[in-house]
């Protein structure tokens, strides 16, 4: 049994993957319990896609990836912001628009590229086990950066979460936490696509925290149950993957998905174990 669980991290490929998924839980999990808490999850899978584009163009012409997906981001966030101001569009509307539009104008570029399925596999999906030294790099700053500014601005993200008429009130300039907030989440995406892919990572930054959700209700608390969530998913989603030869990305993105209806279950069979016997309890006892 032990070298089952260790043999596989003998392998130089299988230890980098396990550090950039480790990294890439960290943050996703800092991130993604403000996102499940302001209910961003739409957003965040918008920015998801809607980094492709620029993604795209610096892998054809060999550019700067991350630089590519910034930019991409940037103009996705400017986009749901104009459209929503200078219409009579609701935000979710203007997201769905420049969702599909990034979406597709993504796979066109991609597929002008030539080898249009590989290259749109590794963008939409990762490629944990191809990850090197300088990957990792670019993960542990975008993750550190996260930290950092999560820590900075833990009141006005907070109060923000709860009410932006507060924050306003408070003075704590609730248009830029939004955007900050915004800027974090398109780090995590762009700084992740290579563990995760583009599409799965957005895995990672709802469903450890929407778990930790149904167990706890104080910030710091979910967070780090969401860490140690995602950590669970990254290395049993690596041995899995390593020794029945599935998709490393998409078995560690789908466990984390399955956590949370397992987690969900057990909460919902624990409550009405607890109701029935609160029946039984207040049942009168026969003479």
């Amino acid at each position: 049994m032990p070298d089952l669980l260790l043999d596989p991290f003998a392998f130089a490929f299988m230890r980098n993957a396990l550090y950039a998924g480790l990294l890439t839980v960290v943050a996703s999990s800092l991130i993604g319990t403000w996102v499940v808490m302001r209910g961003m999850a739409f957003m965040g899978d918008a920015l998801a896609h809607g980094v492709l584009p620029g993604i795209a163009v610096a892998y054809i012409f060999g550019g700067n990836l991350l630089l590519g997906g910034a930019i991409s981001a940037g103009v996705m966030i400017g986009g749901v912001t104009l459209a929503s101001a200078r219409s009579r569009l609701g935000d979710d509307t203007a997201i769905g628009l420049l969702f599909v539009g990034m979406l597709a104008a993504g796979v066109a570029i991609i597929s002008r590229g030539g080898a249009y399925a590989g290259d749109l596999t590794t963008i939409l999906f990762g490629d944990p086990i191809g990850v090197t030294s300088a990957h990792l790099r670019t993960v542990a700053i975008a993750t550190l950066v996260t930290v950092v500014v999560t820590v900075a601005l833990y009141r006005p993200f907070l109060v923000l979460s709860f009410s932006r008429a507060k924050a306003e009130v408070l003075g704590l300039r609730p248009g830029l936490a939004h955007l900050a907030m915004l800027a974090l989440i398109a780090t995590v995406i762009i700084s992740s696509f290579r563990t995760v892919g583009t599409m799965l990572v957005f895995a990672f930054i709802v469903a450890p925290p929407a778990t930790a959700a149904l167990v706890s209700r104080r910030v710091p608390v979910m967070m780090g149950v969401a860490m140690l969530l995602g950590a669970v998913a990254v290395v049993t989603g690596l041995l899995v993957s390593f020794h029945l030869g599935t998709a490393t990305a998409a078995t560690i993105a789908g466990l984390t998905v399955l956590m949370f209806f397992l987690v969900l279950a057990a909460k919902e069979t624990a409550a009405r174990v607890r109701a029935l016997r609160g029946r039984r309890d207040r049942e009168p006892v026969a003479a």
